[in-house]
């Protein structure tokens, strides 16, 4: 990557000297202009502003921007006017955008449908989970853009349903994830089989050395968009009110009632761990009166338009997601963001309260906080510079006292509004027999009991009240504490797929016998060296679990790598990837570290799908081999 010829772009630094302009000023054209016009789009991001006219250049690009500022747009655009209307041809895409997950696949392929409705452009998203044989057809009928994951895409490339020799373009979106997630073996094949003059677009939150690395090798003199946070941000949202619940496990679903009881919400997305939380939270909710919908990465496509929709049109209270099933949602009327559990990284907690407080508009992130999790919440506090408020629970007092002010408030508007002639004759029969004063008290309460419900009967189950822990002061010198605040991989997983593969499309072959769990007496083949001392007995971030392994019967002989059982673990079980220990791949079987916490979903979740296309067991290592 050519450094000196290399262009800058900083929108904080530009905006004093550029107007913000219009869409029609960055040369798009007519069909495009008007598209936009009529989703309603008045004049581009900062992003949009500095990407679209080197793109429709066709110059290579590195672009980091943090989630919500206008990617998808700011690549799209540009590269459906370089399309135009060329005939598409089978199997042989003009564009590949390449994404981390299945939500972010249809998010951006939907995106690219909704600019292009007056060009006419195909678009083909492909991604695990959904029917293969439906992906070939598509792809046979010819796409101009697919958008995909990048282990599906591979295996299209391996059963050569997908033939990248006439690719204009390709796009790395949310790099830094597809990397954390295991992908970056799958990113190097990929980009091997496209072809050298191809335009090439990276983005990124974040630049680890890792996606420089990337860009080093594969962009040719690119243009650089650095688009800084907001200075006066200080990492976090300026116009949400954090605050904190220190609340045992066993006790948070009562705790998140209360504190729903209190703040009301007009919408509230609250996130949990996994797709299991996700329904069982869910369920309980609803046992508590609120309009509620799930939201997490089993679910099919139409189910999710479903929850969306209902979403929007302000049909639901509350909508219980994992992190991934929630990415790239924004939602105008999104007041509160509730983290059920703790995100293991910062950057996560960033993200999620993200979703609120968005265009001028003032959001509520609410966490409730394991004793046990408080060196989490500190290094959220690092990252952000900022303090969380720590409050109480409400008791069933302050609730009940809530909702009365709610009434109280309902009925001021009310009388402010006017209108009430046709029912003063009630009032005054009724004052004629009863004191007026217990007249209205009555009338107070039936509209109270009606506005809460009949569920609502007062929650009086204890609810342990936990001391504050103290804060580290900002600035510690504690190296591991500052590592984990800036969300970091662990040691052990940094840059462990960082390593070009053996030759194209083809899986590892035998290693030898080393590595931390090779068993002794093994007759089943060779095992997989740790990567980067993975398994060398260093120190771990996971200090708040203990690690079990998992024994899963599956190998090279299937052509297993640690990406693919990385990508498998994040997607299906929801696990966040950083919390995944050594992970050693022998012929017939690996073994993956994981937190105790996660081992049974994991479990679960492996045996209800599939690797390479084959059930396999998979269950707590014993030290049996089969």
């Amino acid at each position: 990557m050519k450094e000196k010829s290399a262009t800058v772009e900083s929108a904080a630094k530009k905006s004093d000297d550029q107007s913000k302009g219009s869409f029609a000023d960055l040369g798009l054209g007519k069909e495009l202009l008007a598209e936009l016009a009529t989703l309603g789009y008045e004049e581009p991001t900062p992003i949009q502003r500095a990407a679209i006219p080197p793109l429709m250049e066709g110059r290579d690009l590195l672009g980091q921007a943090a989630t919500g500022t206008g990617k998808t747009a700011a690549f799209a655009l540009p590269l459906l006017q370089r399309i135009g209307r060329v005939k598409a041809v089978g199997y042989k895409p003009n564009v590949l955008v390449l994404v981390p997950t299945r939500e972010l696949a249809v998010q951006v392929s939907e995106a690219f449908h909704k600019y292009s409705k007056g060009l006419g452009t195909s678009v083909v998203p492909i991604y695990g989970g959904q029917e293969f044989r439906r992906q070939i057809v598509a792809l046979h009928r010819g796409a101009h853009v697919v958008v995909a994951t990048p282990g599906r895409a591979l295996d299209h490339l391996r059963r050569e349903t997908l033939d990248l020799s006439a690719l204009q373009t390709v796009v790395l979106d949310e790099a830094d994830e597809m990397l954390d997630m295991g992908f970056a073996e799958d990113l190097e094949l990929i980009l091997e089989a496209t072809p050298k003059d191809r335009q090439t677009c990276l983005f990124s939150a974040t630049l680890p050395p890792r996606i420089a690395s990337i860009a080093e090798r594969h962009l040719s003199d690119p243009v650089r968009i650095l688009i800084p946070r907001d200075k006066s941000n200080k990492g976090s949202m300026p116009k949400v009110r954090q605050t904190a619940y220190i609340v045992p496990r066993a006790h948070k679903t009562a705790a998140l009632g209360r504190v729903l009881d209190l703040e009301s919400p007009t919408l509230a997305l609250v996130f949990c761990r996994t797709r299991i939380d996700v329904d069982e939270l869910a369920d309980r909710l609803v046992g508590r009166g609120y309009r509620v919908a799930s939201l997490h990465g089993g679910m099919s496509q139409v189910e999710r338009d479903r929850v969306m929709k209902k979403a929007r049109g302000e049909m639901l209270d509350l909508l219980v997601a994992t992190d991934v099933a929630a990415r790239g949602i924004d939602i105008d009327h999104l007041s509160h963001v509730v983290n059920f559990d703790v995100p293991a990284s910062p950057e996560s907690y960033v993200h999620r309260i993200g979703r609120t407080g968005r265009a001028g508009r003032e959001g509520v992130a609410i966490t409730l906080v394991d004793p046990r999790e408080h060196r989490l919440l500190r290094n959220i506090e690092f990252l952000t510079k900022q303090k969380i408020a720590i409050s109480t629970v409400p008791t069933p007092l302050d609730v009940k006292a809530r909702r009365l002010d709610l009434t109280k408030g309902a009925i001021r508007e009310l009388i402010q509004a006017g209108g009430h002639d046709g029912f003063r004759v009630v009032v005054e029969t009724l004052a004629a027999e009863f004191d007026v004063m217990d007249v209205a008290a009555a009338a107070v309460r039936m509209a109270h009991e009606a506005s809460v419900g009949e569920s609502s009967g007062e929650d009086d189950s204890h609810i342990p009240t936990i001391e504050s822990f103290a804060r580290p002061k900002y600035g510690s010198s504690n190296a591991r504490e500052e590592s984990a605040a800036r969300g970091s991989a662990p040691r052990q997983f940094q840059g462990k797929f960082d390593r070009k593969p053996a030759g194209k499309f083809a899986p590892q072959g035998k290693f030898e016998k080393k590595g931390k769990f090779a068993p002794k007496g093994n007759q089943s083949g060779g095992w997989e060296q740790p990567r980067n001392g993975a398994g060398s007995g260093g120190s771990r971030d996971n200090n708040s679990q203990d690690m079990v392994r998992v024994y899963i019967a599956a190998g090279t002989r299937m052509g297993i790598r640690p990406a693919d059982l990385v990508g498998a673990i994040a997607n299906e079980a929801d696990v966040n990837p950083r919390g995944i220990g050594d992970i050693e791949v022998g012929e017939a079987f690996s073994i993956v570290e994981l937190p105790d916490g996660d081992v049974e979903r994991v479990i679960t979740a492996l045996r209800r799908t599939t690797l390479r296309g084959r059930k396999v067991k998979v269950h707590r290592d014993t030290g049996v081999r089969q």
